[in-house]
């Protein structure tokens, strides 16, 4: 998954007293945001082997301090009481931490068995990698289900030209995934290429989401 783990800040964005759209686009991502950082100092590792998978060469392993349940969990309190400190808000903490924590849920249907609970053996996944007509259509189902849910929430007196921005960006990104050149070697490139796409997503999310307003129930 990409841009499908965007699909839970979408949602917890269009509820009362979330925290912004943009945090919660670092939170949806967090986990990855990690790992491309503890990738630059080799105490997280991944290694490109051709044809591991049919949509990805990433072979993934070793990453115990983000992609473990526990790692995840871990993660989320950290952010959720950033949020905390920052907004003073429990609804906005609550929902951010959940919005982290949700990454290793999301990632379980598609990655091959990389994932753990506590960073060691068993290692799980279900492999939707391996099958691309199921994991393609259930991501643009899923962000495509968040984004419309997030529409008819909100809404903005100027009009939802930054909102219809963020879904072009969040297209472009993901047909770059599927379809763009691969790195034929592990490089640096690649944590700097996440987290630059990551950086410029939540930038764009948080743009995109600071003149709209949760409507009214009354008013849905």
């Amino acid at each position: 998954m990409f841009i499908g783990h965007f699909a839970p800040a979408l949602v917890a964005a269009a509820r009362p007293q979330a925290a912004g759209l943009g945090t919660l686009f670092v939170a949806a991502q967090l986990v990855d945001i990690g790992f491309a950082a503890l990738l630059i100092p080799g105490i997280e590792a991944m290694r490109i082997v051709p044809g591991i998978t049919a949509m990805n060469p990433m072979d993934l392993y070793r990453m115990p301090y983000t992609h473990s349940l526990a790692g995840a969990l871990l993660w989320s309190l950290l952010f959720g009481a950033l949020v905390w400190i920052a907004t003073r808000r429990r609804a906005a903490a609550i929902g951010a931490a959940l919005v982290v924590v949700s990454h290793w849920f999301i990632d379980l249907p598609v990655h091959i068995p990389d994932l753990t609970l506590f960073g060691a053996p068993p290692k799980l996944g279900l492999g939707l990698w391996n099958h691309p007509a199921i994991a393609m259509p259930l991501e643009a189902a899923m962000t495509g289900g968040a984004l419309f849910y997030y529409k008819i929430r909100t809404r903005a007196p100027a009009g939802d030209a930054r909102l219809w921005i963020l879904v072009a960006l969040l297209t472009l990104v993901q047909a770059i995934d599927w379809f763009g050149p691969k790195q034929p070697t592990y490089s640096l490139a690649i944590p700097a290429a996440m987290l630059g796409a990551y950086g410029i997503l939540a930038l764009t999310a948080a743009w995109a989401g600071a003149n709209r307003q949760l409507i009214p129930p009354a008013a849905t």
